[in-house]
């Protein structure tokens, strides 16, 4: 018999019994479970032998053997150590399909006081009952121990850990169904198919740190390629390297921030992994004085490793923490510098969805990876450096090609130049102005970059040159180069100037560069240049508009004709007869679509969401309990009245919780989240807006009670994916979706009594940090193939 101790956690074997007095024929038995177990050790070694990528046939063989040679039902080999959140189960035999869910979806945690497989782990030590049902952990009240006891009969058990260097990671479970208590031999033998697990769970360790190493080095080789081919773009070079990264290393998120020209903000250049989070190269920048690690490492020049991302920074609410905690689900972070001559001109990101600490020999790789990304970086530099030299070259040409075929018309010179400086100087936004024959007025005819609304504005651009106050007209009137590093930030803006709060507000231009364009000591015009960014012009963007500007007044002085505001006037028609036309459209769609729907395709500016597409849902089916018997019963106009205040209390509180869509038929109303108006929580907002609407309905009941009308309430909500799109014909569509989940929450509101709140099994889990639910039990639902968990919202939740 073999018995667990609970106090001093060691497993004692009573010995009574010993083999004196045995007939022969128990020695012949003794003796063939012998060459039994010699063989099955025999059979699993082999299978060791040829298993060195996968230990998983080696597990099942263990399992195959110990269940037919220790008399067991079924059993399992469970994975995991004292650091882990939850169990993993490796292999099984025989074991019910409720407790592998279990396992599959992380409920079966590493926590000692809930699970002996646990406990065998973290103690690392053999655990064995005679009865499960007599348990420290059953009296307790462990649900995954009551359930083994209660609901799948499980009585006597064995829990043989599986220790490597005197550390558990794993266990070797068998179980029986009766009391049965397993003998010191079957212990023993239990035990040695654990050590057989460890045996081939260290050969497929080695065998794939070989394989890594190689993948590590065929990853460089190909890194070191993909460079020698992209001589002008370092994306595919930092792809190459980000998804290595996500392969060799095992992480969940991989990413590379680049420090700014003027080294003020790192700039997130290229990611990879991220499933939820909009990270988008090219707009996400941070601060480098700013606390987050991707900063500091820059500064500091050193890697940095954060086993937990829930630490200070995240505690204070900073966003990009926040949301890759929340949304990402990260944990743990390695930032790697990337150094060139001694500088810090980057950062290395890698994140990981589980706790973990980065390896020596990783962080060494990671390095590897950085310095060719740092290779990259200064190829395409030198690259781009020498293709921008020629492009000045090949502008400069094209523009004096172009004034020597256009003596009549300076505009087609005017576009040129603004293309060529546009591009040349990074500067989305510009603009040539010039004054008229008398020197009187100043307008604008050559613009580029610029918004609809603000290009009529330029159109009709009419400035009095001595007395305007603008800093284009200024640089015209002075002869002199105009810079402003932020012109959100300087006197003319704080004082309301009309042009400049447009070109700010309505263009979003920041940084502002004007070249006078001087024919001898006069200006004829200036060009100017906006970024949409506080990123100052350097002495090489001047030197180059002023090479442009110079083109434009041989152009200017060769011709004086005004054709850009006729050709504006046309192109203002075209424009406004197509928002008219857009305005029709959408008043269209107000008149069949929910109003929360048709809003969000008129802001969106294109009614592509309403196609059928799928999407994650949280969906909410309500009704009125007792509504057909009262409808029977009640006069016509007192069913109107109760249904009228029904919807317009249900109708106020879906709107103040945002529902995307709602349907309603009779005393039924389906309400939908997350589509087409994307919310972070649709699960949870779907419970919120129930438990409001019971609140109400609890009100709403006590009222029609005293009128003779006994009415109740009940809700069903459900998660899951399901087809949203349109659904009808031309004058007489509808927004609506369908699926199982729509199917399920249906059902639940038919299950639901008066009172009840019903949740989906993965409405539950989703919602279980912030709302107390019980299980209901399963139940076969119409339409649904398997049987369903039920879960029911706590009564006494009051939001």
């Amino acid at each position: 018999m073999v018995k667990f101790d609970e106090r001093s956690k060691v497993v004692s074997m009573d010995t009574r019994g010993s083999q004196e007095g045995l007939d022969p024929e128990t020695l012949l038995d003794d003796l063939a479970r012998g060459q039994q177990r010699e063989a099955a050790t025999r059979s699993i070694l082999e299978v060791i032998s040829q298993s060195r990528e996968d230990e998983k046939p080696v597990f099942d063989a263990i399992l195959d053997h110990a269940c037919k040679l220790c008399n067991a039902p079924f059993a399992g080999l469970v994975l995991g150590t004292a650091n882990d959140n939850a169990q993993t189960l490796a292999a099984h035999n025989g074991m019910f399909q409720a407790a592998v869910d279990l396992f599959e979806s992380g409920q079966m945690r590493m926590d000692r006081d809930l699970s002996y497989a646990a406990r065998s782990i973290i103690d690392g030590c053999l655990v064995a009952f005679d009865d499960m049902g007599t348990s420290e952990l059953y009296k307790n009240g462990s649900p995954i121990v009551r359930s083994m006891v209660d609901t799948s009969n499980i009585r006597s058990v064995l829990f043989a850990p599986l220790l490597k260097d005197g550390v558990g990671i794993g266990s070797l479970t068998l179980f029986r169904r009766e009391i049965s208590p397993f003998d010191p031999s079957e212990v023993s033998l239990a035990q040695t198919f654990a050590e057989q697990a460890v045996i081939a769970i260290e050969n497929v360790r080695q065998f794939r740190e070989i394989q890594t190493r190689l993948e590590r080095e065929s990853a460089t080789r190909e890194v070191l390629e993909v460079i020698s081919r992209s001589r002008d773009d370092e994306k595919p070079v930092f792809d190459t390297i980000l998804n290595s990264v996500l392969r060799l290393c095992d992480v969940d998120m991989s990413a590379l921030a680049m420090l700014n020209k003027e080294g003020t903000h790192l700039e997130l250049i290229a990611n990879a992994g991220a499933r939820f989070l909009k990270l988008k190269p090219g707009e996400e920048k941070w601060p480098i004085d700013s606390d987050l690690t991707v900063s500091r490492a820059v500064r500091e020049r050193r890697n940095i490793v954060t086993e937990d991302l829930r630490d200070d920074v995240y505690h204070r609410g900073e966003p990009t923490r926040v949301a890759l905690v929340e949304k990402e689900g990260m944990r743990s972070q390695l930032v790697i510098p990337l150094m060139a001559d001694q500088r810090a001109i980057g950062s290395f990101v890698l994140q990981q969805r589980t706790k973990r600490l980065f390896s020596q020999d990783e962080i060494s790789q990671l390095q590897s990876f950085a310095a060719q990304a740092v290779i990259a970086i200064e190829n395409v530099r030198q690259f781009r450096e020498v293709q921008e030299r020629l492009a000045h070259s090949k502008a400069s040409a094209e523009v004096l090609d172009i004034i020597s075929r256009s003596r009549a018309d300076e505009q087609p010179v005017f576009d040129v130049i603004l293309e060529s400086v546009s591009q040349l100087c990074h500067a989305p936004l510009a603009l040539l102005h010039i004054t008229d024959n008398r020197r009187k007025r100043v307008r604008c005819p050559a613009y580029r970059g610029t918004g609809d609304e603000f290009a009529s504005r330029l159109s009709e651009f009419d400035e009095d040159l001595d007395t305007s106050k603008l800093v284009v007209v200024e640089a015209i009137r002075s002869g002199k180069i105009i810079q402003v590093d932020d012109l959100a930030d300087d006197a003319l803006y704080h004082a309301g100037n009309e042009w400049r709060r447009r070109i700010v507000d309505e263009e979003g231009a920041r940084s502002f560069l004007s070249v006078p364009l001087l024919s001898g000591v006069q200006a004829l015009g200036t060009l100017t240049l906006y970024r949409r960014e506080v990123l100052p012009f350097t002495e090489d963007d001047i030197s180059l508009v002023k090479g442009f500007a110079a083109q434009a007044v041989i152009a200017i002085e060769n011709v004086r004709q005004f054709k850009e505001l006729q050709a504006l006037n046309a192109e203002l028609g075209e424009r406004v007869d197509a928002q008219v036309g857009e305005i029709e459209r959408m008043g269209k769609l107000k008149r069949f679509l929910p109003a929360a729907v048709a809003d969000t395709v008129i802001s969106s500016g294109s009614d592509k969401m309403l196609s059928s597409h799928r999407a994650l849902l949280g969906v909410l089916f309500c009704d009125i309990r007792g509504f057909t018997a009262f409808c029977e019963t009640a006069e016509p106009e007192e069913t109107i009245e109760v249904l009228q205040t029904y919807h317009q209390e249900m109708g106020k509180l879906i709107n103040a919780h945002g529902a995307g869509v709602d349907h309603r038929m009779g005393d039924g109303i389906m309400v939908l989240f997350n589509d087409p108006i994307p919310c972070d929580d649709p699960a949870g907002d779907a419970v919120r807006l129930a438990v409001a609407m019971r609140s109400r309905m609890t009100e709403l009941s006590q009222e029609w009670k005293r009128m003779g009308f006994r009415l109740g309430f009940g809700v069903g909500v459900s998660l899951g994916y399901a087809t949203v799109g349109m659904v009808g014909y031309e004058g007489r569509s509808d927004y609506t979706a369908s699926g199982t989940a729509i199917n399920v929450a249906s059902r639940l509101c038919e299950m639901a009594e008066d009172g009840e709140i019903l949740l989906s099994t993965r409405a539950s889990i989703a919602v279980e940090d912030d709302f107390s639910s019980v299980s209901a039990g399963d139940f076969v639902l119409k339409g649904i193939r398997e049987p369903v968990e039920v879960f029911k919202l706590a009564a006494d939740f009051d939001g």
